[in-house]
């Protein structure tokens, strides 16, 4: 069975930071591929690709936009020596907003990843390049494009954490699997 494992980077950042009640792990030090072997153990995987919206430095905040470029020119490097592709997809915007009393803030959102993981999905469905998609996303929005994948005989595995799984995206894969906060720490920098 041909295997292809498809992860929202952001979203799974967010869950290991989550899961470890950290603020301050280094990214291009983290040992992705390791923690992918251990929890991915009995699956040949085939193809592994990390989704992420494109940076870009924003007027209002140039130093911490320069950093955090390049934090993840950082992290894209290391992925790419671990095998694996790094697509991106859609762009971080800043947009202020209102929160209290007419005080507006400035608000980051990262548009168009979920919606590129989503064609990707289908594409493979339809072309039959891979059986199974191992999804490491717990974005509900991609429920749709699950259940085509499923509709066109390919299998989904739903990889989440244990700390918070989506249910909805384990109720519509075949299969899930969920990270330990234990298994995280033996790969932690």
């Amino acid at each position: 069975m041909k295997n292809i494992l498809l992860i929202d980077g952001e979203n799974f950042k967010s869950k290991i930071k989550y899961s470890l009640y950290k603020n301050d792990v280094v990214w291009h030090k983290f040992n992705f591929k390791g923690l992918f072997d251990l929890v991915l153990n009995g699956f040949d995987i085939d193809k592994v690709v990390f989704y992420f919206a494109k940076l870009k430095i924003h007027q209002d905040t140039k130093k911490k936009s320069k950093e955090l470029v390049e934090k993840q020119r950082l992290l894209k490097t290391h992925l790419e020596k671990q095998g694996f592709k790094v697509v991106f997809a859609g762009r971080v915007r800043g947009f202020k907003e209102n929160i209290i009393l007419g005080k507006k803030i400035l608000i980051f959102k990262e548009k168009g990843v979920d919606v590129r993981i989503a064609v990707d999905m289908v594409s493979i469905a339809c072309d039959k390049i891979f059986n199974q998609i191992i999804l490491g996303s717990s974005d509900s929005d991609l429920q749709p494009a699950i259940n085509e994948v499923k509709n066109r005989g390919v299998q989904i595995v739903y990889l989440g954490f244990e700390d918070k799984p989506n249910k909805g995206m384990s109720y519509n894969s075949h299969k899930t699997i969920l990270v330990r906060n234990s298994e995280i720490l033996k790969f932690l920098n």
